[in-house]
């Protein structure tokens, strides 16, 4: 069943917070996984807090995110003592958004990335050409929906887990027999959406999709076992036809109350039979 203290602590995009409930009965417990768990695309993470495997490697293309981690994993009090330092409103924010934080400390960044997740519009992860932050001010309101106490619960969970940045065919080239893969990658958009720019200059292109594809055919042949979320686009579910599909109508336009306010199809792909 589902763990009932799930930490989630970003707001991110495509996350599963609200999600989970709908197929976590196609989810492996940690008991089930018999090596190591890895997610590629780490994100907020919702997966991995519910099912808290013993041994894991997480991953992520956003060194941002990524340093935001590690940087919680290390000293979640030190990162929640700038959090909560660093000034309220929309002038602050452009401030603190704008500020070059190349040269500081990780605990120092790894506020900044929470306070600009917390603070900016809807909670989107979008950067320029140049590889900067670019999102608007959303307000404050998110802001101290978290405590001291749910950094310090993510950094007891991610204790002796491998946090990386990395493109994902590094890490699932990782994977062997009896490791157990979750991916939750930029989801390719229906013939009538315009294309996700959550990303920005990340952006996931449809080659990219493929890419991914063949990496996991690769692992299923080593005996890795995995599951995949994505847009239910025709083109998605071709390259993975010969899988067991579950097919799911979720809201994917919300408010951060869950209001909803449009429904698209996903869809969940797995080759792990659960029992087997």
């Amino acid at each position: 069943m589902e763990n009932p203290a799930n930490p989630v602590f970003l707001r991110y995009p495509g996350g599963k917070k609200r999600k989970v409930k709908s197929f976590f009965d196609l989810l492996p417990t940690k008991d089930e996984i018999k090596g190591r768990y890895f997610e590629p695309f780490l994100g907020g993470a919702t997966v991995f807090f519910h099912i808290r495997p013993k041994k894991a490697t997480l991953s992520d293309l956003s060194g941002d995110l990524m340093d935001l981690y590690r940087g919680v994993k290390k000293d979640p009090k030190g990162v929640w003592q700038k959090y909560r330092t660093l000034p309220e409103g929309r002038d602050a924010y452009y401030a603190i958004r704008n500020e070059d934080l190349s040269k500081a400390n990780l605990i120092t960044r790894a506020a900044r990335t929470l306070f600009l997740n917390r603070t900016c519009f809807k909670g989107m992860w979008r950067y320029n050409s140049a590889g900067r932050f670019n999102v608007g001010y959303g307000g404050e309101d998110r802001r101290w929906v978290i405590t001291e106490h749910d950094l310090v619960m993510v950094s007891k969970l991610l204790k002796g887990k491998h946090l990386l940045t990395s493109d994902f065919e590094q890490i699932i080239a990782y994977a062997n027999e009896g490791d157990y893969i979750f991916l939750d990658p930029p989801y390719q958009p229906g013939e009538s959406e315009m294309r996700n720019d959550h990303f920005g200059y990340m952006c996931f292109s449809f080659t990219d999709q493929i890419r991914l594809a063949r990496c996991l055919t690769k692992a299923s042949s080593r005996g890795v076992k995995w599951a995949l979320t994505n847009s239910g686009a025709s083109e998605i579910t071709e390259l993975y036809q010969d899988l067991h599909l579950l097919v799911l109508d979720l809201s994917v336009l919300e408010t951060d109350k869950g209001e909803r306010l449009e429904t698209r199809k996903e869809v969940i792909m797995t080759n792990l039979t659960k029992g087997g």
